[in-house]
């Protein structure tokens, strides 16, 4: 099946960067708007000369309008199918390496977009239920959850699979809601099957997938939670702790832990998921606050800390806002600096992938240098194996993690 020769061209920048590895086609660069381009269709990219660049996803809505899916023009509804299909099996094939099950993790991305070849389809493992995301009007069709459903379904360990779409995304894309119930069920598919207790690092968490305003925990930061607890000790803050995630390492190793959201909902099951890991030895209490306001009156008041772990939200979700964004970084790591008792350590992160890694260090290293302390970098990582990144797309290297000394 081919795409009926639906066509559209691209500006010479957007040629150079398809040809150079990037993925991505802005709706700036398109020749001629996409007009008469149906939302989701197949279509062959082409240069200004009408050379033939591949096949992509596009988009009437989004800014990203075309995502390619396929180096070769002409790619129909069927055959982008059966590339799904190939790359979903490969991707779950991938993840028994990556992040192999065991008694002390049965959580893991499943399945990362772009980085698996799948632009616009993400999956997460919660134990034995999966959540999925459609995040294109390509992707959020029938056709494309049936190939899910099925590929899932194979795994032993799924019990259950749901859609749950990021809100926001949504909006973006002008997407339809989601099929009510689930994707697949081995079983009668009820409330309490969106709910299970999943093991990170031996940590139990809770998850819901029917409630919050997130798609799920931050499992990019699974590996990320093990190494700060290498280095924590004493008293520890973990500020946008979110469900508890950081906290809740640091409270193996830590005599106190202070755990530090904006939602009262995540702290609710934060304090849920601390019941779920009664050995835990240190004291561990949550407080309900804005990071920047009470960084800044703790600072003031001569709080210290041996410990201090930062792992805000997105400052920067457009390039616009990155100006922005490394102001309230360098701001939340100056108070968190000061803060510290020497020789204490700083975890600190950022995912917002229009802040890069240059940029981010440069952000500590100046608050390090206002704060007249010594910052020495420990180490520098990533996003968990599960989250690969492709070298040509930049965007897919968005989490930043520090952990640093301060003298």
């Amino acid at each position: 099946m081919r795409n009926n020769g639906a066509a559209v061209g691209v500006t010479r920048r957007a040629a150079e960067r398809l040809r150079a590895g990037h993925l991505w086609v802005y709706r700036s660069d398109l020749l001629g708007g996409g007009t008469g381009l149906a939302a989701g269709a197949l279509v062959t990219v082409t240069d200004s000369r009408g050379i033939a660049l591949g096949s992509a996803l596009y988009s009437d809505a989004a800014e990203i309008a075309l995502r390619l899916v396929a180096k070769a023009p002409g790619v129909g509804r069927a055959d982008y199918l059966e590339a799904v299909r190939d790359r979903l099996r490969a991707a779950l094939r991938l993840r028994e390496i990556l992040a192999p099950e065991s008694a002390e993790n049965s959580a893991c991305r499943l399945v990362f977009s772009e980085a698996d070849g799948l632009p616009g389809i993400v999956a997460d493992r919660y134990a034995e239920l999966i959540v999925v995301q459609l995040l294109t009007q390509g992707t959020a069709q029938d056709d494309v959850r049936a190939v899910l459903a099925e590929a899932l379904s194979e795994q032993s360990y799924v019990e259950t699979v749901v859609e749950r779409p990021d809100a926001r995304v949504r909006e973006l894309e002008r997407l339809d809601a989601p099929p009510s119930g689930a994707l697949f069920s081995r079983a009668e598919f009820d409330a309490a099957s969106l709910q299970t207790i999943f093991t990170i690092n031996a940590v139990h968490f809770n998850f819901d997938a029917g409630s919050g305003q997130k798609t799920g925990a931050f499992l990019d930061q699974r590996l990320n939670y093990a190494a700060a607890a290498k280095y924590a000790r004493g008293r520890a803050l973990d500020v946008c702790t979110y469900q508890g995630g950081f906290a809740l390492h640091l409270a193996r190793v830590c005599e106190r832990v202070t755990g530090v959201d904006a939602s009262r909902s995540a702290l609710e099951v934060a304090d849920m998921n601390l019941e779920l890991n009664p050995a835990l030895p240190a004291k561990v209490d949550w407080v309900e606050a804005d990071a920047f306001d009470l960084l800044r009156e703790w600072e003031a008041a001569g709080e210290r800390f041996n410990t201090i772990v930062l792992d805000p939200p997105a400052f920067a979700k457009s390039k616009r806002a990155a100006e922005g964004a490394l102001r309230g970084y360098k701001e939340m790591n100056l108070r968190a600096i000061k803060m510290l008792a020497p020789g204490g350590t700083l975890v600190t992160c950022s995912c917002s992938h229009h802040v890069g890694l240059e940029e981010f260090l440069g952000v500590v290293r100046d608050a390090s240098a206002d704060a007249g302390r010594t910052v020495q970098v420990l180490e520098t990582r990533g996003a968990a194996p599960d989250h690969p990144a492709i070298l040509t797309l930049p965007e897919t290297s968005y989490l930043k993690c520090l952990i640093c000394r301060v003298g």
